[in-house]
């Protein structure tokens, strides 16, 4: 987000509102199966603590504090935005891959407008098109994946939309999969990025001085 507001938290969703903006953002799942919006496996960088996001409820986890207040839950975040600007969901998949479909549906059969849900994990948009067909699902693709892995993971996924790291945008694969659909790009953090961004992605993913 920038401006010394923490990623993932109530004051950059705030922020984002205020300004119009869509909002990307990671979730991560609990040991009982709650959906929260942070990206780190543990709670080190972001709350100065040790415990792990995977192995711990939500309880223990709800004591933490981004800044000054909770980790949101998806369900937090659902609720705040109200459909007022477009969610890009990341999720963040250890092993605990076949219980993000019934944590998924339980959170978004209702609540899906204006909504994409994205993973490097090509298997959540696999699983996806079974427990939330309607939920518009992309799979997001580093610039150092080898071609015969980005060849598998397209046909696992058999995404609707990609998200490209933005040191790939300028090759040949991008520019083909981009006629068939939409290309996202990340992370934008300063203008000439964006320039050079803008040419070969359908939106982007910024942050900083990567704002439009």
């Amino acid at each position: 987000m920038g401006s010394g507001i923490p990623e993932n938290s109530w004051g950059a969703f705030a922020a984002a509102l205020e300004r119009g903006c869509g909002i990307e953002c990671d979730l991560r799942l609990t040991a009982d199966n709650r959906i929260i919006v942070f990206h780190d496996s543990d709670a080190m960088r972001i709350c100065a603590s040790p415990m792990r996001i995977g192995k711990s409820t939500w309880d223990e986890l709800s004591r933490l504090r981004v800044g000054e207040r909770p980790i949101p839950t998806l369900e937090d975040l659902l609720s705040l935005v109200g459909g007022r600007v477009p969610l890009l969901l990341e999720v963040k998949v250890e092993d605990d891959l076949w219980r993000w479909g019934p944590a998924l549906r339980r959170a978004l059969l209702s609540n899906s407008d204006r909504i994409g849900v994205m993973s490097f994990d090509p298997r959540i948009s696999s699983i996806l098109k079974t427990v939330l067909p309607h939920v518009r699902r992309g799979l997001v693709v580093r610039a150092n994946l080898a071609g015969w892995r980005r060849t598998i993971a397209l046909w696992l996924a058999k995404p609707q939309f990609l998200a490209v790291d933005r040191a790939a945008l300028d090759r040949p694969w991008v520019a083909t999969l981009r006629r068939r659909m939409p290309v996202y790009s990340w992370t934008i953090r300063a203008a000439e990025e964006r320039r050079q961004a803008q040419v070969h992605a359908d939106a982007l993913i910024w942050e900083a001085d990567g704002r439009p």
